[in-house]
């Protein structure tokens, strides 16, 4: 059965309108499709070169975000720098504000440290504690055994007191922090001294271009001792090779900073020493240091007094003979010989020896015959005793008996090849306070010797404690050209038990080292021992 026309017509035109749907669709896709691809360059690039595009520009986005934030973080660490650097540079400032202050003084302030406490309060402590330190002005001490003794050094050396397994009479400074700290110490008071402040005594006219600039070269000698509750004092002496006059400079560490004490100059050029020595008999003895005072005070000083006290007749004229030698050969007349009719007694030849001085102040320097000094000590005399403010007493290198140091040879050598600082040539002479230089006027200010002293020992230590319970400050250190010579020593039935004790001691350390000594105390068990060994080794041979 065929189908009506108007049937057909209307099933062509729903098959033409689905297939017109159908199209338009697809164009719409295709249109979608193209819209959404990634756009491409002319080149035609291959399918995967578009995701490899995509990786790069991501990593570069992720590249240049990292760059920026350490820009970021860079920046904020030149900030903070920025503001550290400022802070520093206010504390500076504040320093340099209370160095210039000429006499700093706290009182009455808490220092237990709070977190309100300024940086200002803190700087202030660091200058207080110069002032409670013994630095300007001497302290009053109960005893001898109050005063905290300086240790000398060199740019090469240390001359300290305290020894032990580790520790020598003279040593070149072996741990790092030691050295470190003596050469920053050095640097310290060049920097001082080559930039002078206001208030440093400097010439006004004294221009940079003619201001002599020193060097560590310049650097002689200094000294330094450390109060356990304050800080370490430093005191530094330098010199032009061609000059006489020395730079002296003070520094002191508060367990913090240095901090300048003072700066000046210190001329010597014209500073007469007179050396005062007691005697009675022992002529050898003083023979021999009227060589050492030849060679030393003048030849090379030049600018020294020699005052002989001589104790009874026995001997007198050999003295006198032996100083107008001198003067015959050198043309030395500045010398006086005080003649006494007495018994020996050290602190009265020394009392009338500073009183037969008839030409006002001078520094004196109370000697033994037996005392070998060079003429760097002379100098050390001279920059560590200033009148009416302090007074010298170094601690002499005490040499052991040569026979028992030098047994291994046929002889002794020569003084001058003796005087070197070993452990088993000498010991620092802590407990004898004979040494000593000081100002006449201080002298006769506190009293001088007490007199009731009789014979060997105690006169010297009366004066030292004088000095420790008034005003003065007392400089006590070892120095290196200061030596008391081995020489027989006799100690009197006539002495107290006390001086007797003194006199002991004093035989006994001076004699010889302790290794030394234990090698004369074990020498019967060394000699047999040697014996034992000699005989097995002769038994061994002949079996």
């Amino acid at each position: 059965m065929r189908m009506p026309r108007r049937g057909l017509v209307i099933q062509a035109r729903t098959r033409w309108l689905l297939v017109g749907l159908a199209l338009l669709f697809s164009l719409v896709l295709l249109m979608y499709l193209l819209e959404c691809a990634p756009q491409t360059d002319g080149n035609g690039s291959l399918p995967g070169v578009v995701g490899e595009s995509m990786g790069k520009e991501y990593y570069q986005a992720l590249l240049q975000e990292q760059e920026e934030h350490y820009q970021n973080r860079a920046t904020s660490l030149k900030r903070q720098i920025a503001q550290l650097k400022q802070e520093l540079q206010e504390m500076s400032d504040k320093l340099k504000s209370l160095q210039e202050k000429k006499s700093p003084k706290v009182n009455g302030m808490n220092y237990q440290g709070t977190k309100e406490q300024t940086s200002n309060d803190l700087l202030e402590f660091l200058h207080s504690q110069i002032d409670k330190a013994e630095v300007s002005v001497g302290a009053k001490l109960p005893s001898e055994y109050g005063v905290i003794p300086f240790e000398s050094f060199t740019s090469m050396k240390v001359f300290q007191l305290e020894m032990g397994l580790t520790r020598h009479p003279e040593e070149k400074p072996v741990r790092k922090d030691k050295r470190d700290e003596l050469v920053e110490v050095i640097e310290a008071g060049l920097e001082v001294i080559n930039n002078p402040d206001e208030e440093d005594g400097q010439d006004e006219d004294d221009g940079v271009g003619d201001r002599q600039l020193y060097s560590e070269n310049d650097f002689i000698e200094g000294y330094y001792r450390t109060e356990r509750d304050k800080g370490t004092q430093y005191e530094l002496f330098y010199k032009k090779m061609d000059g006489m006059e020395y730079r002296h400079v003070t520094l002191f560490r508060p367990f913090g900073p240095l901090m300048k004490v003072k700066s000046e100059t210190v001329d010597i050029s014209r500073s007469i020493i007179n050396i005062i020595v007691p005697l009675a008999g022992r002529t050898e003895a003083f023979a021999q240091f009227m060589q050492n005072f030849r060679d030393v005070c003048i030849h090379q000083d030049k600018r020294v007094h020699l005052t002989v006290v001589y104790f009874g007749q026995d001997g007198l004229s050999e003295v006198k003979s032996i100083l107008e030698s001198v003067a015959r050969e050198t043309d030395f007349h500045n010398y006086t010989i005080v003649s006494l009719n007495e018994e020996f007694n050290r602190g009265r030849g020394l009392d009338m020896g500073a009183r037969a001085w008839e030409k006002g102040e001078v520094l004196m320097f109370f000697c033994d015959v037996d005392v070998y000094f060079t003429a760097e000590f002379l100098n050390s005399c001279r920059l560590n005793a200033e009148p009416g403010k302090k007074v010298f007493y170094p601690v002499v290198f005490s040499l052991y008996n040569p026979a028992i140091v030098y047994a291994n040879q046929d002889i002794p050598p020569p003084v001058e090849q003796q005087l070197v600082h070993k452990k088993d040539s000498g010991f620092w002479r802590d407990f004898g306070f004979g040494m000593t230089c000081q100002y006449r006027t201080d002298f006769l200010t506190v009293g001088g010797f007490d007199l009731e002293v009789k014979g060997w020992g105690g006169e010297d230590v009366h004066l030292y404690r004088k000095y420790l319970h008034g005003e003065l400050m007392v400089v006590r250190t070892p120095v290196p050209g200061l030596f008391h010579l081995w020489h027989e020593k006799h100690c009197a039935d006539e002495l107290t038990p006390e001086q007797y004790r003194m006199c002991i001691q004093s035989k006994a350390m001076n004699e010889a080292s302790h290794s030394h000594l234990g090698m004369l105390v074990f020498r019967d068990e060394i000699e047999a021992h040697l014996r034992k060994q000699a005989y097995r080794t002769n038994s061994e041979a002949a079996g």
